[in-house]
């Protein structure tokens, strides 16, 4: 195999590994931020329902932009805590990605 083609396959590597650790983070994450009120599948805990927490699954949560989810957790809304400081770009991103694998389940 060329040098050339072995950087190609070293670099395809490491980005599918990549964008999988980042998904496992988001899910991390999601699981020690976001679970207690939104439960794991996405459809409000108990506490989270009480709170005012809405199903992921929703239509209309669902057609919300990932714009407007970004500002939902970076703002806070109604109950829920603004992560704006706490969590970065990247991470909150990261959230808005888990929420839409959340929404195709």
């Amino acid at each position: 195999m060329s040098r050339a083609m072995m950087v190609v396959v070293l670099t395809v590597s490491l980005l599918f590994l990549t964008a999988g650790a980042a998904a496992d983070d988001a899910a991390a994450l999601y699981k020690s931020k976001c679970v207690s009120c939104h439960a794991a599948d996405g459809s409000g805990s108990p506490i989270g329902k009480k709170m005012g927490a809405r199903d992921f699954h929703d239509p209309e949560i669902v057609k919300l932009t990932d714009q407007q989810l970004t500002d939902a957790i970076s703002k806070g809304k109604n109950k829920m805590p603004a992560y704006n400081g706490k969590l970065t770009a990247d991470q909150i991103k990261g959230l808005v990605a888990h929420i839409r694998d959340l929404q195709k389940k």
